[in-house]
């Protein structure tokens, strides 16, 4: 087997804890000695053994001895810092491996090189690079805090025939299948926040938790400039924590944070900077169509899932229109049809064949 096949199976693993370590990446590692694997880890939960510490623990007694002979594979570079846990590229050193193979260079700046450089500087030898678009992309959400300084943004709408996303009497009506509300919500366990605008949240009342699939619930974002919506809605419920963003309210009460934006200015950039200095890698907007719009006029959405169904709404408000979008990818879902979109401003290119 080459390089590659070896971090592919690294990213593999990776993706086995997605919705679980945000904010950090997702990381798989893969221990090879003489074209055999003989141990592989990955990154299980935030605060938890990284990637490298639960490779080097699943080695067989009978083959730890080999350790120093062999190869290590990781999708990310090794740590190089004291957080949650110890340094990684220290460990490595600690066990004396000969060579690391590294998919992606860390761009955090508690590492940026700093593992690359304790591992060469003990004599090991260090190869980088490899399938790294794929990596980028598998873990584009962490790359977007590190590199851009916001949370990776993820627009999602179903859609009629005919093109509409509601009725126009904006009376709760819904377009897609089962299959494809089940799908949504094992995307809300992926995601670190989720968020609807004023209307979708007064008329609908939806309670934005992942019901319909195992996993941790997102932080719940809704519009309410002039406090409006009633307290005895889903989003006030114990479920999830909550934000209210308004013009004049700024505090806690139980799981819920009013937070107190500028609306005589453009909110889209003042949540990005709330939702970063929080530490939340991703965003989830589900509408109704007057926030995703203003998403798209600003430029801050980095891919679209949009849903073309079935169903017709004569005289229906219309679908957002997505400016640089480009369709990468079409999945049936049931009787759906899953279109994903990139901005084609997005430095994270699309790889098919990884999931979501």
């Amino acid at each position: 087997m080459h390089h590659e096949q070896y971090i592919q199976r690294c990213l593999e693993l990776s993706l086995l804890g997605k919705g679980r370590v945000s904010p950090n990446p997702m990381v798989g590692a893969v221990l090879v000695f003489e074209g055999r694997i003989i141990g592989e880890g990955w990154h299980k939960e935030y605060g938890g053994p990284h990637a490298e510490v639960n490779c080097l623990a699943s080695v067989k007694e009978e083959d730890k001895h080999l350790i120093p002979h062999s190869t290590m594979y990781v999708s990310l570079e090794p740590c190089a810092h004291y957080g949650k846990t110890p340094p990684c590229a220290n460990r490595l050193v600690q066990e004396q491996v000969k060579e690391v193979i590294i998919c992606n260079t860390d761009p955090n700046d508690k590492v940026d090189g700093k593992g690359i450089n304790i591992l060469k500087q003990a004599g090991i030898h260090v190869t980088t690079g490899i399938l790294e678009a794929e990596g980028r992309w598998i873990n584009r959400r962490f790359f977007s805090m590190q590199e851009r300084k916001r949370p990776y943004v993820i627009l999602k709408w179903a859609q009629s025939a005919d093109g509409c996303i509601a009725p126009l009497d904006r009376s709760r009506y819904q377009l897609s299948t089962p299959h494809s509300q089940q799908l949504v919500h094992k995307w809300r366990t992926e995601e670190d926040a989720i968020m609807v605008g004023y209307t979708t949240a007064l008329n609908d009342d939806p309670q934005l938790t992942a019901r319909l699939w195992k996993g941790k619930n997102p932080l719940r974002i809704v519009v309410d400039k002039n406090l409006q919506i009633p307290t005895t809605h889903k989003l006030y419920d114990d479920e999830a924590e909550t934000w209210v963003l308004n013009s004049s309210k700024s505090g806690r009460e139980d799981n819920v944070e009013y937070v107190q934006l500028d609306f005589n200015e453009n909110i889209i950039p003042q949540l990005l900077d709330k939702l970063y200095s929080a530490d939340k890698q991703s965003l989830i907007v589900e509408g109704g169509a007057k926030l995703l719009e203003s998403f798209i006029s600003a430029g801050l959405w980095d891919e679209a899932r949009v849903f073309a169904t079935e169903a017709k709404l004569s005289n229906g408000i219309p679908a957002p229109k997505l400016q640089d979008g480009v369709l990468a990818e079409q999945t049936p879902v049931g009787s759906d049809v899953l279109h994903l979109y990139i901005n084609k401003n997005n430095p994270y290119p699309f790889m098919p064949g990884y999931e979501l």
